[in-house]
């Protein structure tokens, strides 16, 4: 400044008043910097403790109030949640730690991974309690400060509770780290006050005053931009009330007049509440308060905290257009959250019923008073539609809502009329709104009398959604309001209920798909099971499937677990279980191969070691053709238990391949494990397979069954036969229906996941009176004495009928055995459901039906047999073989 005056002059050199003036402003600055920096130390030192106290509850409480903090709290890993959080937080906020902790005190959050799940040090019982609490401690990191701060649902509810904490240095530490600053602003404004000292002298020595042209053009500039320029209301306001300066934004904010300076802010025409506001000097941060149309967040602050004059200060700041951009963001989001749930809610299972219930189910409790879907009666089938609309028959599949109402119900079959709104929509696959359902006449025309007690019922509003999937309406979906939400549906409500019924519709035809292949695969399956007990004589018997569950095991209700009752010649019968592992058509298709090929050797009337044997080889060469045309799963891996029981002799005999032992239940109760010598499972090979004969005293019960009977994920297969074999001794006295059912109900889970069969058979012994045998030389004199004494059995019997026939029978099969068989020749008259003829010898030839030529003096004698005798056949021992006949008996029934 001195330089606009001539040459500057040493300070000095100056000896004149103005000089010593000079001199003694300068050291009063120096003196009043260094008491300011004194001043400044020290009240450092003396509000680090309350600066920590503010800066740990201000922080605290911010997290605490946190969006999301009680989700996080509520899901099932807090921990995962919060704890990137709160050091993300801690980091920015400049704290020593951020701990989240339930209400016992246990940390879901700490610095230190490893105190996680620890108990929390301090004093929780205010944070309890619901207040804030602050205490200072000294902890291992020092002297501290720490608030614990309570984490309440909106009802007040302390369910969890935020600790953050700092230490005193770290607090003394950032105000020393500033030091340097002051140091230099102290410097700064060292040289400043100089500058204007010497300014002063200057003025006070050439008698000027005032400030200089540039100094006054800056500060006009800097207020002319505060009262035009600045994009924020600025409003100061004397210590009585009045209005003392007010710039142009906040003139508009506030719709002020242009003359308003000193008036009071009470008589500005401001709302009462943001003129209460204004007046009272009362501290605030962004506030929200609306004026008109507008919506103000407001900052105030008072003008005197520095010795400054009475009054306050106050920014403006237009939040309306942010305020909507937040409203369409949280309900965006609120959109996205519906739509998720739905996708975790809707869909859960693979059955078409069960996912419109779930549809209805979700929106009823978080989009609608009512919701309903109907159903094309193609889909509930599990078909393909093949027309849909307004002309097409549907059913009632699914409802939720509170209370009744008079809405269709379940079951009920609706053709919506092609002149109704929803009839259009389905004819043309769009969705219908009904806002209003008391000022629209259309829809009344599907049912007026329904329509009418709808109203009645305050039901109001209606959505309407096609089920269409894959470019095929499967059905409708209806949303309905009524009296306890008073807000009709509008557009945006629609565009949820169509993404909400186009993601449900995937589900369902989904399930209708499952639901066709699974209907396939069932009636495949049943088909290849028995459906009736054959007629036999030799065993009480009964037995259960039990399909294993969709959802569990693959297709549920279609395995590879098959058994058989099999009537064999000479009052004995064949009994086989077995299991094909997977589930499925090729399952099932392989179980159904099994089952035929067993028919077909058991007519053989195989042993059944020897029927394992030709099984074995049938599964084996099926792998290779499976293998050779590239199919991806052959049959290895089924097992099989064949048993044949003779109702004559008391004996049976078994054979297994890979399978579980069967259980035997003797009449006095003992129950035990039959020893069959095992085999490998069907398709290996390499071993034998071996056959058990035993004797069975009348009424025992043989029990066979497949490995999903006592193998389960909750015990080991060990404990499951030993509860199986524990359960049969128990109830050894019940028939085998009983039996079945006491089994199942003590060994089957509610949800099995294995396919189970069980067979259960009670052993009947023929009365000797109902058998009878000869031994007959070789000699052909003696089948004359055979013929007598059959025909003598048969009378006692009361069959004379049959003696003609059953003479001439015997006697071409004993001739044909005296003239060709070798050994002791031996006849066995059984009298059973049929009349059993068995001629028995050393042989191993087997007799052969031909035609004989006209010429030709034999050959007719087995052709004779055949024509009179309904069955026969060979089957084979150890020691020859038994030729057998059948005849029925008169009245066709059994003894």
């Amino acid at each position: 400044m001195a330089g606009r005056y001539g040459r500057p002059r040493s300070v000095l050199r100056m000896r004149t008043v103005a000089g010593q003036v000079f001199f003694l402003q300068v050291a009063i600055v120096v003196l009043l910097v260094a008491a300011a920096m004194a001043a400044l130390v020290f009240q450092s030192r003396a509000g680090s403790e309350r600066e920590a106290r503010n800066r740990s509850v201000a922080v605290a409480e911010t997290f605490a109030n946190s969006p999301g903090i009680e989700e996080a709290l509520a899901s099932p890993d807090p921990t995962a949640v919060l704890q990137p959080k709160a050091e993300a937080a801690r980091e920015r906020s400049g704290v020593d730690f951020i701990v989240v902790l339930n209400r016992e005190g246990i940390r879901y959050t700490h610095p230190l991974p490893d105190r996680i799940g620890k108990k929390f040090v301090g004093d929780l019982s205010h944070a309890r309690a619901g207040e804030v609490f602050t205490e200072r401690i000294t902890g291992t990191i020092g002297p501290l400060v720490q608030a614990i701060v309570p984490i309440t649902t909106r009802d007040g509810t302390v369910i969890g509770m935020v600790s953050a904490g700092i230490t005193i240095e770290n607090v003394s530490g950032v105000v020393e780290e500033q030091f340097p600053l002051l140091f230099g602003a102290a410097g700064g404004v060292l040289l400043v006050a100089t500058g204007g000292t010497a300014l002063v002298t200057s003025r006070l020595r050439r008698q000027t005053h005032g400030l200089g042209p540039a100094e006054m053009t800056r500060m006009y500039e800097h207020h002319d931009a505060v009262l035009h320029a600045v994009r924020e209301g600025v409003i100061i306001v004397s210590g009585d009330g009045r209005l003392l300066l007010a710039n142009d934004e906040a003139r508009r904010l506030l719709g002020l007049p242009a003359d308003v300076d000193g008036v009071p802010v009470t008589e500005l025409g401001l709302d009462p509440l943001t003129a209460r506001l204004l007046s009272s000097g009362r501290v605030v941060t962004d506030e929200i308060f609306p004026v008109g149309e507008r919506l103000i967040a407001v900052n105030q602050r008072s003008t005197d905290q520095h010795g400054g004059p009475p009054g306050s200060v106050a920014t403006l700041r237009d939040t309306t257009e942010l305020q909507d951009l937040t409203g369409r963001a949280d309900l965006a989001r609120g959109r996205l959250k519906l739509l998720y749930d739905a996708g975790a809610e809707i869909g859960t299972t693979l059955d078409v019923v069960r996912t419109c219930e779930e549809l209805t189910e979700f929106a009823a409790s978080r989009f609608a008073d009512f919701a309903t879907v109907d159903l094309v009666e193609a889909v509930l089938r599990g078909e393909e539609p093949t027309s849909t609309g307004a002309y097409t028959d549907m059913r009632r599949t699914a409802f939720s809502g509170s209370g009744e109402t008079a809405l269709y119900p379940l079951g009920h079959t609706i053709r919506f009329a092609p002149v109704t709104p929803i009839g259009r929509g389905l004819g043309q696959g769009e969705a219908v709104l009904q806002a209003d359902l008391t000022s629209l006449a259309g829809w009344r025309e599907q049912d007026p009398e329904r329509a009418r007690l709808l109203l009645e019922e305050g039901i109001h509003s209606l959505i309407a959604v096609p089920l269409r999937a894959r470019g095929v309406i499967l059905g409708v979906a209806m949303f309905w309001r009524g009296a306890g939400n008073p807000d009709p549906f509008e557009d945006e409500d629609l565009s949820l209920a169509e993404e909400l019924v186009a993601r449900a519709a995937v589900s369902v035809d989904n399930a209708r798909r499952y639901s066709r292949e699974h209907t396939m695969a069932v009636t495949l399956q049943r088909s290849l099971l028995p459906r009736m007990l054959p007629e036999q004589s030799a065993l009480d018997v009964a037995y259960r499937y039990r399909p294993a569950l969709a959802g569990l095991g693959g297709l549920g209700g279609v395995g590879g677990d098959w058994f058989d009752i099999i009537p064999l010649p000479g009052a004995r019968v064949a009994l086989v279980v077995g299991d094909v592992v997977g589930h499925g058509l090729h399952a099932a298709a392989t179980m159904g191969r099994l089952r035929t090929a067993v028919h077909n050797f058991s007519s053989l009337d195989l042993p059944p070691d020897e029927l394992m044997f030709h099984l074995d080889e049938l599964v084996a060469r099926i792998d290779q053709d499976e293998t050779d045309d590239g199919a991806d799963a052959g049959v290895t891996g089924a097992t099989c238990i064949y048993a044949i029981y003779d109702a004559v002799s008391g004996t049976c005999s078994m054979a297994r391949a890979g399978h579980l032992q069967p259980v035997i239940v003797r009449p006095d109760g003992t129950t035990e494990f039959a020893d069959v010598p095992g085999g490998p499972p069907l398709g290996l090979g390499g071993l034998p397979f071996e056959t058990l004969e035993l004797r069975l005293p009348e009424d025992s019960r043989l029990v066979l069954y497949t490995d999903g009977l006592v193998e389960d994920r909750e015990r080991e297969i060990d404990e499951g036969l030993e509860l199986l074999r524990r359960t049969l001794a128990e109830h050894a006295g019940q028939d085998p229906e009983e039996t079945c059912e006491t089994v199942l109900a003590t060994l089957v889970p509610e949800r099995p996941r294995d396919d189970i069969a069980l067979l259960v058979g009670r052993t009947r012994v023929l009365d000797s009176g109902q058998v009878a045998e000869w031994d007959v030389p070789s000699d052909p004199s003696a089948v004359a004495g055979v013929r007598a004494a059959v025909a003598d059995r048969l009378g006692e019997w009361g069959l004379e009928e049959e003696s003609f026939t059953t003479e001439l029978i015997l006697s071409e099969l004993v001739t044909n055995a005296i003239r060709y068989a070798a050994g002791p020749i031996r006849v066995r008259l059984i009298r059973d459901r049929a009349l059993i003829c068995e001629v028995s010898d050393h042989s191993s030839t087997s007799p052969h039906l031909r035609q004989a030529a006209i010429t030709d003096e034999g050959g007719r004698g087995l052709f004779l047999v055949a024509q009179f005798a309904d069955r026969w056949g060979t089957r084979y021992t150890a020691d020859g073989k038994v030729i057998w006949t059948e005849q029925p008996l008169p009245g066709g029934g059994a003894v």
